[in-house]
């Protein structure tokens, strides 16, 4: 009988283990172990991004609050929360009372602090106005990439629901990093901050980003109208929404039928007043909340302005 050296192969292989069946005995076959299957919606960063980051987060720790209900069987947005200029993240997260209200509303938190300038005063490099004072170019953007990316290596966190959220200084930041990292965010809240002045060419956004700006139009630090400090131009407050609702597709006609609200406790009655850019393409938004007579730090009501936050950002996840 003519046999190929890959038949013959195949006959000793299948002796073998007629042997071992008979004679020694090999126990039942195993069955294969199988690898959960991966959630498509879970941020799980890179082996060397998690490296990266650590090595950043151990020269610039930062503070982070989980629900006290948080469980690793499903994703969880994440919130970044950044402080004004000579802040810091504790005491923006107390002003803001977002982890106070986190178990209720279900998300994480990660509050961290600027940089020291000469002034002894904790800064974000944000835009060409704020507030790089000394021009220590510190590159704060990689620092957010690094703080998600901690966060997405120590906890289940949707990549769909990823948000910032800063006041002034902070605020000026959400936008920076809404410009350059905009594939990684779904929305951001900027409470008395600002875009690029010049965003047509400073800001170049790979994709959409819900953006809700809340402005006092009292404001005497950052004018609710825009203009200049130390020689830098300031866009208004409408102005950094529209170039956002271009980003978003809406339309350029705004919407202001939505009721006024009451978010501010030394302001009687409905204070606050809704532009809105309708009909945005998806993963588009573009709102701006103007609190009539309000300061540059609106004194809010217990949980109204984390309810605010959180709204706005649990409507806009990414698409």
């Amino acid at each position: 009988m003519n046999i190929n050296r890959q038949n013959s192969w195949s006959l000793r292989i299948g002796a073998v283990g007629l042997l071992c069946w008979a004679v020694v005995g090999c126990g039942e076959p195993q069955p294969m172990t199988m690898m959960p299957p991966v959630d498509p919606d879970q941020l799980i960063p890179s082996e060397a991004a998690v490296k990266s980051a650590k090595l950043v987060v151990e020269a610039r720790p930062y503070d982070s609050k989980v629900p006290s209900n948080y469980d690793d069987k499903k994703n969880w947005p994440l919130v970044v929360l950044l402080h004004g200029y000579g802040a810091n993240g504790i005491g923006q997260d107390v002003y803001f009372g977002l982890s106070l209200e986190m178990d209720r509303l279900g998300f994480l938190e990660a509050y961290p602090d600027g940089t020291f300038d000469s002034k002894n005063k904790r800064f974000w490099n944000a835009t060409d106005v704020c507030c790089d004072f000394d021009k220590k170019n510190i590159d704060d953007v990689g620092y957010v990439d690094a703080i998600i990316d901690d966060m997405a290596s120590r906890y289940r966190v949707d990549r769909k629901r990823v948000y910032v959220v800063g006041h002034s200084n902070g605020g000026f930041m959400s936008y920076r990093y809404a410009c350059e990292r905009s594939e990684r965010i779904a929305a951001i809240v900027s409470l008395a901050g600002a875009n690029f002045a010049d965003a047509v060419n400073r800001c170049k956004p790979k994709s959409p980003v819900a953006v809700l700006q809340v402005h006092g139009d009292k404001d005497d630090a950052v004018p609710y109208d825009g203009g200049t400090n130390m020689g830098w131009t300031i866009p208004s407050a409408l102005g950094s929404v529209q170039f956002w609702a271009g980003i978003g597709g809406c339309s350029a006609t705004p919407d202001q039928s939505a009721p006024n609200m009451d978010i501010e406790v030394n302001l009687g009655g409905s204070e606050t007043t809704v532009t809105r850019f309708p009909s945005c393409k998806p993963g588009g938004a573009a709102e701006l909340w103007t609190i009539r007579g309000g300061s540059h730090i609106p004194v809010f009501p217990r949980s109204v302005w984390a309810n605010a936050v959180w709204g706005w950002f649990a409507s806009h996840p990414k698409p």
